[in-house]
């Protein structure tokens, strides 16, 4: 009787610790698990994975800590971020396809120059602006989307519920200044494996 109750107590927890939460990972703002269009599985296999990489990610140079960025969509792996050479970038891309479960991968992880403070305050604010004009836009579920931005180029990673959403998110996008492309990553719900019912 005892283990049995045992038994229901520990996955109480468990069910009541996945209610509400939303998958953050590095890239900032996560996707709510109540507006995600995934299945819980397919997101607890993402969410798995995310862990798995980022951690083999670690374990290969701590100093990937602050800049590789990681995210995994419908087994998809998204890489973003700055590394000291191209060997090391080749090296992350191998890792995330080694990644159980991996069905692609893209890596937009650039190679380090110097570091120049006025371009990466004019990237934040890049960043800041289509982080607005997202939430603003009430055509768009803002927190089904995240948003890197690198020497003036805009990455933008996410699940569309329509074409007309990711269309207007890539269109958000190109219209702010100076940016100088627009590199979308953004899958439609209905490319999704499993979809909620």
């Amino acid at each position: 009787m005892k283990i049995k109750l045992l038994i229901i107590i520990f996955i109480g927890i468990i069910l009541v610790g996945c209610v509400g939460v939303s998958s953050k990972g590095l890239f900032g703002t996560g996707v709510s698990v109540a507006l995600d269009p995934r299945t819980l599985g397919t997101q607890i296999d993402d969410s798995i994975m995310q862990k798995s990489l980022s951690a083999r990610i670690l374990a290969k140079d701590k100093k990937y800590f602050l800049s590789v960025k990681s995210k995994v969509l419908d087994g998809r792996i998204f890489i973003t971020g700055k590394v000291d050479s191209p060997e090391e970038k080749l090296q992350i891309t191998k890792i995330a396809w080694e990644t159980k479960g991996a069905r692609s991968v893209r890596n937009d992880i650039k190679i380090k120059k110097e570091f120049n403070f006025k371009q990466s305050a004019k990237d934040i604010l890049i960043t800041t602006q289509l982080r607005t004009a997202l939430i603003v836009n009430k055509n768009i579920k803002a927190t089904n989307y995240q948003i890197d931005t690198y020497k003036k180029i805009i990455y933008v990673y996410g699940i569309a519920l329509t074409s007309e959403e990711k269309d207007l998110v890539i269109s958000e996008a190109k219209e702010i200044l100076d940016v100088e492309n627009v590199i979308a990553s953004i899958i439609l719900v209905e490319d999704l494996r499993i979809q909620k019912e």
